[in-house]
């Protein structure tokens, strides 16, 4: 795992089988999974945001949009580099390499999955 994903905290759930790191500071938010050269172990939230973009990325990303009370509002698959993607109803996303995001979560209340 690259250093700047180490030293990030970590969700308590997992995502998909992978474990989530939390982007809790603007540059973790900033850089996000970018520039990245391998897909890495781990999945990054990043709290309070409806938009992301994929400038920078080396590979495609599953994306999990997530309401303010944690539910899940829509997943989008394979978004591949040089995108934006948005949902309205989201107050957070969590970003997961390629074919990371079909398990859902493995810990805690089951995920509703509802259409944006």
């Amino acid at each position: 795992m690259p250093p700047r994903l180490r030293r990030l905290p970590t969700l308590p759930a997992r995502v998909g089988g992978m474990e989530v790191r939390i982007a809790a500071t603007p540059r973790a938010r900033l850089l996000g999974l970018a520039r990245l050269t391998a897909r890495p172990a781990c999945g990054l939230m990043l709290p309070r945001t409806r938009s992301v973009h994929t400038f920078g990325m080396r590979f495609a990303l599953d994306l999990v949009w997530l309401a303010a009370d944690g539910r899940v509002v829509r997943i989008d698959v394979g978004v591949p580099p040089r995108r934006l993607r948005s949902c309205r109803r989201a107050r957070a996303v969590v970003e997961l390499p390629t074919g990371d995001a079909g398990a859902g979560p493995e810990s805690g209340p089951a995920p509703t999955t509802v259409e944006d």
